[in-house]
């Protein structure tokens, strides 16, 4: 059999929290006031030279008046220990606020923290929930995240097909690993008839892509059981693929 993708940890299978800053303003619903802007740059500008302590005041009135981006940086700060004590659960706070107001980074580093149960209680229902609003909202890495729940049927149904789903749709926006996965799919037959063409193309892209541990490996399993004609076909529709922006492949 293709060498899986997933090991004995939940943890080493799934992507880790979004650690990128916000580093824009979100104004909501007119709740910000003008200067709110300025606050933040001001922040912003404190964060990035390492101030952490002025990010913090300058961010955390303009959270708590309802900023869905300074709710998310203030629970990055709190997960990293920046300018405060490492709190993971001050970290979920922040960012169930922020997510609760459709802030998809938020979302899915909420899904995250419920899928391993740092700073609250493990849940895959919930971080399933916090997936799937994140996913919706084009968000590759909860994407990624959510195909894995449905393929190993941790706080879903187990569905295969379901899983290629949104493994595609992480695929189709560059995911490495997502690449790999799908490929796989194609390769072992599951959520999808068996296909060594595509199988081959994914992983190659995958390997392309930088998810070279194992996608090289199952790469030339897939290719060593195919015929010259078929491998031909598979650098045809990569070709094609790539023209398409990995769209509709």
């Amino acid at each position: 059999p293709l060498p899986t993708h997933s090991k004995t940890s939940k943890l080493n299978v799934m992507k880790r929290l979004t650690s990128t800053l916000c580093l824009t303003l979100a104004v909501l619903l007119g709740t910000i006031v003008v200067s709110a802007s300025a606050d933040f740059q001001k922040g912003l500008t404190a964060y990035q030279s390492g101030d952490y302590a002025t990010a913090l005041r300058e961010w955390k009135p303009l959270a708590k008046q309802g900023d869905a981006k300074s709710q998310y940086n203030l629970g990055l700060m709190h997960n990293n220990g920046q300018g405060v004590p490492q709190n993971f659960k001050t970290a979920v706070n922040w960012w169930k606020l922020a997510a609760e107001q459709g802030y998809a980074f938020a979302q899915y580093n909420l899904g995250v923290m419920y899928d391993s149960g740092i700073g609250c209680e493990e849940n895959d229902k919930t971080a399933v929930k916090w997936y799937r609003l994140a996913a919706k909202q084009k968000d590759a890495l909860a994407q990624f995240n959510l195909g894995v729940m449905y393929k190993n049927g941790w706080g879903v149904p187990q569905d295969y097909k379901a899983a290629l789903k949104w493994y595609r749709l992480a695929a189709e926006q560059g995911d490495a690993d997502a690449q790999y996965n799908l490929g796989n799919a194609y390769g072992r037959g599951q959520g999808v008839p068996q296909d060594y063409v595509h199988a081959y193309m994914w992983l190659n892209f995958a390997v392309s892509s930088g998810e070279s541990k194992y996608a090289l490996k199952n790469r030339d399993a897939v290719a060593a059981r195919m015929t010259t004609s078929q491998l031909e076909k598979a650098q045809d529709l990569a070709r094609e693929c790539v023209r398409k922006k990995y769209k509709g492949c």
